[in-house]
């Protein structure tokens, strides 16, 4: 079995095991559903506009945690040149918690504990990668919580992007306001190392995408954290891995320079 399958493999049994075996053993601790829409302009290579549904799930159970989200994009007023008018895109992340495992406190520092991190990446065309490494949750004041997770990435396929390292921090910062609350959450992919074969070059890129939401239920009486609005911030340098300068020289600097903004509707079930 090649080694940038295992992470698949670990991921399907992990979610198999969390999502069979979770309600008949009670493993499971928690779970959280939502559904998000966005509408946005000024994105770069893929159409400018576009509206995206989003559903995620997360989810805490005996030896670990799992999360996932699946987009559905659709482009406006222009289609993409590989995919047409719309596509989907979805990831996979399951961790598996050693201070679980072995049922020992693991704690130093700002670290609450040491998990293996992976992730699957998938959509339409050429895009699957699988990645896997060492993730930390950490305690720090004022946040609901933090981890940052290392991963080492590999592509399925031809296509460069092997053995290349990330670093993907997540977090989540509650603000009171009035009689609601603002939520800041998100995450930052940083690829901290370029890549190259005969298909081209993957270029070290940063994707740092926040979203700031207002408690919308919360302030009108309907429920705390089930209804947000707010937007989402969109800001990727080298999107997918293209250097900006190389894919349109210097006719148009930024070429692959993403910077934008989403107007954001987010409902939990």
């Amino acid at each position: 079995m090649k080694l940038k399958y295992l992470p698949h493999c670990l991921a399907l049994s992990t979610g198999l095991l969390a999502g069979g075996q979770a309600t008949a053993d009670d493993l499971l601790f928690w779970q959280n559903n939502s559904l998000t829409y966005l509408y946005g302009q000024d994105f770069k290579i893929n159409p400018e506009i576009q509206q995206t549904v989003t559903f995620e799930h997360a989810d805490g159970w005996k030896y670990g945690d799992n999360f996932f989200f699946l987009d559905k994009i659709f482009y406006n007023g222009d289609k993409d040149a590989l995919v047409g008018d719309n596509t989907y895109y979805g990831e996979f992340q399951p961790r598996l918690s050693l201070g679980k495992i072995f049922d020992q406190k693991i704690q130093f520092g700002p670290v609450t504990d040491v998990l293996l991190a992976m992730t699957y990446e998938f959509g339409e065309g050429d895009v699957e990668s699988y990645l896997i490494g060492p993730g930390f949750d950490l305690a720090i004041p004022g946040f609901d919580y933090f981890q940052v997770n290392f991963y080492n990435r590999q592509t399925d396929g031809s296509r460069p992007g092997d053995d290349v390292w990330q670093i993907t921090p997540v977090w989540s910062y509650t603000i009171p306001v009035g009689n609601s609350d603002i939520l800041i959450d998100g995450f930052m992919d940083w690829v901290v190392d370029n890549d190259e074969n005969d298909r081209g070059t993957y270029h070290a890129n940063l994707h740092f995408n926040p979203q700031v939401k207002y408690d919308l239920g919360k302030s009108m009486g309907w429920g705390e954290k089930q209804l947000y609005v707010g937007f989402e911030y969109d800001y990727w340098k080298d999107k997918y891995g293209i250097d900006s300068e190389s894919f349109l020289g210097d006719e148009i600097l930024d070429g692959t320079n993403q910077n934008t903004a989403s107007l954001l509707v987010k409902v939990h079930f």
